[in-house]
């Protein structure tokens, strides 16, 4: 396990110690984030703060984690779905940089990009020893048959948790706190499966790489969490958000704890729920269930401090998050064995 301390240890150090500087070119370079004008009063306060801050967290993480990781097909599925999503941010925070205005990469071209970087997952989790196109369901203990269907069931956890992490990023510190702990949960389900795996081997290679890699990407987001936390001085931007919501559906693909990620990114279930609620009954009855949708706006719009909802955020993520570890713990000589 020392390769996990060490990488997360450095990535969050590398995050701090680089921050101030990448802030300052960001901020040189005025690559300030578009607040949009639909949104809470209180924001546009915001206007001009550095984004792209997820360029921060990816540099930071990856780097340690290429100097020792074990090049694993596990782990470098991972890291392709979170480069890839990170790339599609970019490319969004780009042209809303370069438009001056909020809305970027138009939302059908996301979706393209995000059916290349699945067929790229889809091809190198074809490389891996475990691979299967069956879903396991804990409690139930089936293995659900998907067949062809596996696949745009891939595309479904990658753009799902792509974008509800996208819609969590609305207020300082909130998906880069939230991400953490979903990390954690997957950093402790790749552990215990390393630990369970027994002797040295192929298989307690991969759990340690895609460990390894989980400890890097916490250790970057909480170094940039050191100056996304209220009142943010940077902001991740899509690059971040992508990024993280790419890289949560990927640790619970390669863990085969995909029934589990609903309940591990519950938040982002929240949040695009809360979201397509608030359109539905819009459409259908002219009334907003929500003050402000997704559901953190509508908290602000009742007088809670951005600071009061990110910390109860964090608290019901930290329960889903238990809850869904709980479920891979009672069933996890199943996952290692299988």
């Amino acid at each position: 396990m020392v390769p996990v301390l060490i990488v997360g240890l450095f990535a969050m150090v590398a995050a701090v110690v680089i921050g101030p500087k990448f802030i300052e070119m960001l901020r040189v370079r005025n690559l300030g984030q578009q607040i949009r004008a639909e949104g809470p009063a209180a924001h546009v306060v915001k206007q001009g703060t550095p984004t792209m801050g997820g360029l921060l967290i990816v540099a930071s993480a990856v780097i340690p984690f290429l100097v020792l990781s074990q090049y694993t097909p596990e782990a470098m599925t991972i890291l392709f779905i979170t480069l890839g999503c990170a790339a599609i941010g970019f490319a969004d925070d780009y042209l809303k940089l370069r438009r001056r205005r909020s809305l970027g990469l138009p939302g059908r071209w996301k979706m393209v990009l995000l059916v290349a970087v699945t067929v790229g997952a889809a091809v190198l989790l074809q490389e891996t020893e475990a691979f299967s196109t069956s879903v396991y369901v804990p409690l139930a203990g089936w293995d659900l048959h998907l067949g062809f269907l596996y696949y745009p069931f891939l595309f479904v956890l990658i753009a799902g948790a792509v974008n509800g992490a996208n819609l969590t990023d609305g207020i300082d510190g909130l998906a880069a706190g939230t991400a953490t702990i979903m990390l954690l949960t997957f950093l402790a389900v790749a552990g215990i499966s390393w630990l369970r795996s027994g002797a040295p081997g192929e298989r307690s290679e991969v759990y340690l790489d895609v460990t390894t890699l989980a400890a890097a990407l916490i250790g970057g987001t909480i170094g940039f969490l050191w100056y996304n936390a209220f009142p943010a001085e940077v902001f991740m931007g899509d690059t971040g958000s992508m990024a993280l919501g790419g890289a949560i559906a990927g640790f619970a693909i390669v863990t085969r704890t995909e029934i589990l990620l609903p309940l591990i990114a519950g938040i982002f279930v929240i949040e695009v729920l809360s979201l397509i609620i608030q359109v539905v009954s819009f459409k259908r009855t002219g009334r907003r269930v929500f003050l402000m949708a997704p559901i953190h706006h509508h908290f602000e719009m009742k007088a809670w401090s951005e600071t009061k909802v990110m910390v109860r955020f964090w608290i019901v993520c930290a329960i889903l998050c238990a809850s869904g570890f709980a479920l891979f713990y009672r069933d996890f000589l199943q996952f290692v064995e299988r």
